[in-house]
């Protein structure tokens, strides 16, 4: 891409988003288009469109989504669907419609079946029943990504997609009901430490396995995927690094400097076994991951401290 081409960041402000720009400015690109919820709802497709008339980025990156964990997903299913296909719709489409002559679109790796072959190949899209608790995500994804892949096909517009495993980092959302598991087990942890409290009580029992990838780690992955001539419809992305869910919890409460003791509650979900994703294409042309995951645990605890003392802490 030339360092003056104009990009549009859907959902900025955002843990993806947010890394994306930082991503973006440190590597010299300085016409970057963003726009908060109150300026442009992307889940209006009219002012959407006008949005890309009038600005016409060259390049347009589609971090923006409804995100959530276990609980979320499974109490909204519907909600998650909706909104999350909107977004997909609105932004993929009308950015056609409009000229856009690159885009690139982020999913996640729950678009894969729930006992996909480990690690997961980006060819095992579709080839059975999804988890029930993300369904609904994961089928606004599907869309996302298979659009993408359709105007390429029809139109020759170089639209892609990328698929990175669970994400973590500076920016995440800390809710503790319907938060990921990574910035919940932060929260969990940095509460017992600042309370005294002596006992911790996490979801499921531990055992489900999975891959976590810094969202800085992450975007390098997009810039890299942008730079490429010719990029494949869909490329996986993640660290390679496997941890149990009960692991993961030691490790962060180690990161937080907590003593509580761990009790797990197994008549809660641990949804889907194990979610490793196969990142052989994405390394086959040259990239790695860089964050190994404890150093990344003490980067993202320094930063949630740091946003809970600013009050820039998403809750």
């Amino acid at each position: 891409m030339r360092k003056d081409a104009k990009i549009y960041v859907a959902g900025h402000r955002g843990m993806v988003g947010s890394a994306v720009c930082r991503a973006l400015k440190a590597a010299g690109f300085g016409n970057i288009v963003t726009r908060t919820h109150a300026e442009l709802d992307l889940l209006d497709a009219k002012a959407v469109r006008e949005f890309y008339e009038a600005e016409k980025p060259e390049v347009a990156v589609i971090a923006a989504a409804r995100v959530g964990g276990i609980g979320a997903n499974s109490s909204a299913n519907s909600l998650f669907l909706y909104e999350n296909e909107m977004i997909a719709m609105n932004t993929v489409w009308a950015a056609a419609e409009a000229g856009v002559e690159r885009l690139l679109f982020l999913g996640s790796t729950c678009i894969y079946p729930r006992l996909a072959p480990q690690p997961i190949p980006e060819s095992a899209l579709l080839t059975s029943e999804l988890e029930k608790t993300n369904e609904g995500y994961a089928l606004a994804k599907i869309s996302g990504l298979k659009l993408c892949e359709f105007l390429r096909r029809e139109r020759g517009l170089v639209y892609h997609s990328l698929m990175p495993t669970n994400l973590y980092g500076p920016g995440d959302n800390y809710d503790i009901v319907h938060g990921h598991v990574l910035p919940t087990l932060i929260r969990k942890f940095e509460n017992a430490r600042n309370l005294g409290e002596n006992r911790v009580e996490l979801w499921g029992t531990g055992s489900a396995i999975r891959e976590f990838l810094h969202v800085d780690d992450l975007a390098s992955a997009c810039l890299f995927s942008l730079e490429l001539d010719n990029p494949p419809d869909l490329m996986n992305v993640g660290s390679g690094e496997e941890v149990t869910i009960r692991h993961l919890a030691e490790l962060v409460r180690e990161a937080t400097g907590s003593t509580a003791e761990i009790v797990w509650d197994a008549t809660k979900p641990d949804g889907t076994p194990r979610k490793l994703c196969d990142t052989a294409l994405i390394r086959s042309l040259g990239w790695r991951s860089k964050i190994a995951l404890k150093e990344g645990l003490a980067r993202t605890v320094a930063a949630y401290r740091d946003e809970v003392a600013t009050g820039a802490v998403r809750l």
